[in-house]
């Protein structure tokens, strides 16, 4: 009895692993069949509900200005809790007074589970906050008229690995497959204001931030600056030994997502390719 049981589960590996050759064969033929303007549309329909868009010149992933995530507006909260949720970043929340109303400019950089990005959002309150409620308060995002025209360069150890330029709320990109800490990264970042008055509000909280004066540059109603090293304390010195385990994981996720995708190199393949063979897990991969 016990070799008939031990022959059916040997069989029923095989027929298993005959199963995923076939259906591995099939991912690949789906993918390799396909010109890059169908793969970039099939994908964009795919990734649309997400808040996300494609780039197929810099092979990143993009935030949407229609994004879902623009309802929620921002708490503290989400960078309190994002170790939890495999994020661990770099933060900075800029705050400045602009026509009664308290603005946030929140910058971030580091690693959202297998994808190394950076993100800059723009927010306000409806009134004046003082200094112990902006922490508290739930911002939230600014209206279509109110977006503003911002370009970053995005660089890991001096090698820029892309440049986003739009008029946006929450300009965001993202590199799929790589493994960064967050301090190996930067970002140098322009924004141009509606006017004076509201380009200088945000020059001198930046100087509040301690930024140093030396590196931020302001041309007309254009400021430019870095974001490198963080001015401000950050949310994952509380949680030092979740971060770790976080980016222990977030390495391992990224080895693993190289290994089962090695047929392909850009990741819009792989993830198409992903989408035939394992669809249960494609939609894990975007942050």
């Amino acid at each position: 009895m016990i070799y008939v049981c031990i022959s059916i589960f040997f069989l029923a590996v095989l027929i298993l692993d005959c199963f995923l050759v076939y259906q591995k064969s099939c991912a690949i033929h789906n993918v390799r069949r396909l010109c890059m303007e169908e793969k970039v549309q099939m994908l964009s329909k795919l990734i649309e509900p997400m808040g996300f868009a494609y780039d197929p010149k810099q092979d990143i992933f993009l935030s949407r200005t229609d994004a879902w995530q623009r309802d929620y507006g921002y708490s503290s909260l989400f960078d309190r809790t994002a170790p939890f949720f495999q994020m661990v970043f770099d933060c900075e929340p800029i705050y400045f007074d602009y026509e009664g109303k308290t603005w946030m400019i929140e910058l971030w950089k580091g690693q959202y589970g297998i994808n190394t990005g950076c993100e800059l959002g723009i927010y306000q309150a409806d009134a004046l906050l003082s200094s112990s409620e902006r922490k508290r308060f739930h911002f939230h995002a600014i209206t279509d008229e109110e977006m503003l025209p911002v370009h970053i360069d995005f660089h890991k150890k001096g090698r820029l690995l892309f440049t986003l330029s739009e008029r946006h709320w929450w300009l965001a990109g993202f590199c799929m497959g790589l493994f960064s800490q967050p301090r190996q990264l930067q970002m140098r970042i322009s924004i141009e204001f509606p006017n004076l008055r509201m380009a200088c509000a945000f020059t001198d909280a930046l100087l509040e931030n301690s930024h140093r004066p030396d590196t931020v540059y302001a041309d007309g109603r254009i400021i430019t600056f870095c974001f490198d090293i963080p001015t401000t304390a950050q949310p994952q010195q509380r949680f030092r030994i979740r971060c770790a385990l976080s980016q222990w994981k977030n390495r391992l996720l990224c080895r693993i997502y190289r290994w089962i995708t090695r047929p392909f190199h850009k990741n819009i393949d792989r993830l198409l390719y992903l989408y035939h063979y394992l669809p249960f897990a494609f939609r894990k991969l975007l942050p």
